[in-house]
């Protein structure tokens, strides 16, 4: 493996930023220094670039196998690369759903030959699959999904009685969708009664309601305390649930962690007038109050960590009527510049963003060796110019569904170079091909 040397970068990582140099050899961190002069493969000059930990996204439907007319391993890592997300963790509700050993096992063997980054899935945990569920091995699986409220993928856990065998014996952590389905289904049939086919998607917010997700996610706490779970609650919505997590005690130490995920701290349910579908997500966006809220939770570590719930559905797929739209879009090759956007107005420290994005996910998930810039540790890390601005359009989108919830924006920042486990994987505007990431470990 070729040793990279990356001069000059003003180095973000573990609260602090620092002018210095970097060494890469034999795909680890080999030397930090405010100065290293040895010879080196590729030196790359960083002088006024930014070089953070890659991010690690907890929160990806990647769509392979079953659903790859929208997405699939190849095309959404490459993106993902190309947004500085040098790791990411990808979800069971592709088809066949991952509720076997077996079938959790097919995806890695697809990523293991097509992936740009590096790489995890969940096991799917459905009302009948304890067995195989229980089977699932700590050291090289991420965690169990659990749908306690329905989604893309049909893979709904109501039953009480599996609820409790899943929280009580899981053998890793919990990774939870939480929207009570008694009150969605209600809300959708009293809403449907008063405009029948003339749904909108600004009623989305009013249909998949706060109460729906603040009930659901307070079970899920309740449950998790009754058993002692580690339990980890993805894609916060509302400012009610912000209360229900501990910011006290160390995230090492925490039980129970939770996830806000890029759109909902960028847009509010005042921004479905203009862009409809194209920013239905479940659980919905919220109100300006809903984000605003949310937002302060990632400042005061109520939440943990900042993901994107990639989701792609195509073109033709948003276009239809809201009811019949699925929820979900593309996220992972903007997600870091969104965050350094906020950055730029004053909301969030570039350290707080390399926390929540690289070192809060590889401490919450107990990835091995990932998500720092330290000296032997992976190197997964990714240079950023801030002075560069990226315009999001439909011939720069690398999402195989081609569209993205930002297009139009111009963002002030750009992405320059990606490294991921020691490799070129994305620079000068390109994805870097031939190269595969890694499967990600996990110390427990």
């Amino acid at each position: 493996m070729a040793s990279i040397l990356i001069k000059s970068a003003t180095i973000v990582n573990e609260g602090k930023s620092f002018v210095g140099d970097l060494l890469i050899k034999d795909k680890k961190i080999e030397k930090i220094a405010s100065t290293i002069n040895v010879f080196a493969d590729t030196v790359i000059n960083a002088e006024g670039l930014h070089l953070f930990p890659g991010c690690i996204d907890d929160q990806v439907h990647f769509r392979e196998p079953g659903l790859t007319h929208k997405a699939d391993i190849f095309t959404e890592s490459r993106a993902a690369v190309a947004g500085g997300i040098t790791s990411f963790m990808e979800m069971p509700n592709t088809v066949p759903n991952a509720l076997t050993q077996e079938l959790l096992a097919d995806k890695y063997e697809i990523a293991s030959k097509t992936s740009a980054a590096n790489y995890s899935f969940f096991m799917g945990a459905g009302n009948d699959n304890l067995e195989e569920v229980l089977k699932t091995d700590p050291r090289t699986v991420c965690g169990i999904k659990v749908f306690m409220g329905s989604s893309t993928g049909n893979m709904l856990v109501d039953n009480e009685k599996t609820l409790e065998g899943i929280f009580s014996k899981a053998p890793i952590l919990v990774a939870v969708h939480c929207e009570d389905e008694s009150i969605v289904r209600a809300n959708a049939e009293s809403f449907k009664a008063l405009y029948g086919d003339k749904l909108t998607p600004e009623m989305h917010p009013l249909i998949r309601s706060a109460d729906a997700c603040y009930k659901s996610s307070s079970f899920a706490v309740q449950l998790a305390k009754k058993h002692n779970t580690r339990l980890h609650i993805l894609h916060i919505s509302t400012a009610r649930e912000t209360h229900l997590f501990d910011n006290t005690i160390p995230l090492s130490e925490k039980r129970i962690t939770s996830e806000a995920c890029i759109h909902h701290l960028w847009f509010s349910d005042k921004d479905y007038v203009k862009r409809g579908n194209w920013i239905k997500w479940n659980p919905a966006i919220k109100s300006g109050e809903d984000r605003h809220e949310i937002l302060n939770a990632v400042l005061d570590d109520r939440i943990d960590i900042i993901a994107t719930d990639h989701a792609p559905h195509t073109i033709e797929e948003k276009s239809q009527p809201y009811i019949t739209a699925p929820a979900g879009g593309p996220l992972v090759q903007h997600a870091l510049i969104a965050m350094l956007q906020l950055f730029e107005q004053g909301k969030i420290s570039l350290e707080k963003i390399a926390e929540k994005m690289a070192h809060s996910p590889a401490i919450c998930f107990q990835v091995e060796n990932r998500g720092f810039i330290r000296e032997g540790f992976w190197a997964d890390v990714v240079l950023v110019d801030l002075a560069k601005p990226t315009e999001v359009n439909r011939q720069n989108i690398l999402a195989k569904c081609g569209w993205s919830p930002f297009e139009g924006l111009i963002f002030s920042s750009s992405i320059h170079t990606t490294i991921v486990s020691g490799r070129i994987a994305y620079e000068n505007g390109r994805v870097v091909e031939g190269g595969v990431g890694e499967r990600l470990l996990f110390e427990r």
